[in-house]
Parts: structure tokens; sequence; C-alpha cells
């Protein structure tokens, strides 16, 4: 009678450990999907505002349809986009529209100076800002749930209950280009 109680003990124990490793995965799965909520609402943000942008510049250089364009067509598989990593890709293709864009913008004073124009430039700069900290968040989120499942003994009950690894958000730029120091030269 004794052993059964002693089985019996260490069978319940398991059984809570197993039930506690369970939960902290879930709850850290959670928070990964909360913070990946708050990067597609930053980045729904950033892609409203690109018609807004595209009509301004469009009434001071009708002839840059071509510019306009790829500005579309790069904020459209912006909003297509449905893992990390393709949001991340499609994201790198928006800035480098936005850029041409903004580049555009410089060979209209009359443009600079619109402050709808100006206005809607903060407004980016901001929805930047917020996506760059919703990235760091995310990450941090899939850092700590991608470790957690790979421990032991997490390793054990993750596999089994379908807890799959979380990819990274990436900078659109890569980590190539940011751990690659910018070139600086003032005889040019």
């Amino acid at each position: 009678m004794e052993i059964l109680l002693v089985i019996l003990g260490i069978i319940v124990i398991l059984a809570v450990i197993i039930i506690g490793i369970y939960n902290r995965l879930v709850a850290l799965r959670q928070t990964c999907n909360q913070a990946w909520s708050d990067i597609e609402v930053q980045l729904k943000q950033r892609q409203d505002l690109v018609p807004q942008l595209v009509n301004t510049v469009k009434g001071y250089a009708k002839h840059e349809k071509g510019t306009f364009e790829d500005v579309i067509k790069a904020r459209n598989m912006a909003v297509s986009a449905d893992t990390p990593k393709d949001a991340a890709a499609a994201e790198g293709f928006l800035t480098q529209a936005l850029g041409k864009l903004f580049a555009l913008a410089e060979a209209y004073p009359d443009l600079k100076a619109n402050t709808n124009f100006l206005q809607l430039q903060d407004q980016l700069a901001d929805v930047e800002n917020k996506i760059a900290a919703s990235r760091r968040f995310y990450n941090n989120a899939a850092q700590e749930y991608n470790t957690s499942r790979e421990q032991f003994p997490a390793v054990l009950v993750a596999g089994p209950f379908g807890f799959h690894a979380r990819e990274f958000f990436e900078a659109p730029e890569g980590r190539e280009a940011l751990q690659t120091a910018p070139v600086v030269d003032f005889d040019t």
C-alpha cells in the first residue's frame, strides 16, 4: 500500500510540473501573440499614411507616376504580408519606396513647405518609432518563449503539445546592414 501511495505521489508531482510548464509556455505564447498584434497595428497605421502621402505629393509632381506606382505596390505587399519574415521584407520595400518619394519631394520646394505634407512626415516618423519599439518588445517576447520551450524539461512538453518556435521580426535592412558601420567621408 505504501508503494502505491509513493507511486501515486510521484505521478501527482509530475502532473503538477507538466501542468506548470504547459501553462508557462501558453502564457509566453500569448505574450508573443499580443506583441505581434501590436506590431500589426503600427504597420497598419504606417500603411494607412502611404496613400495620403502619395496623394499629397501627386498634387505637386504629377509626372512622377512610376514613383507613385512603386510606393503603392510596396504598400500592397506590406498589407498582404502574414509572417514576421514576410512583413519585415515587405516593410523593407516600403521603406525604400517611401525614401524615393521623400527624395522626390526635395525637388519641389512648395511641397516641402506644405503643412499637410509636413504633418504626414511627422506622423510617419512617429509611427516608425512605435514600430521600432514594438519590434523590440516582440523580439524579446519571442526570444523568451523560444528559450523557454527549448530548455529542459519544457522541451519534453513543447513538442508533443505543439509549441513551435517563433520567428523574429528583423529590421527591414537586415542584420548585416545593422552590423556594418556607415562610411563617413568629409572629402566629397
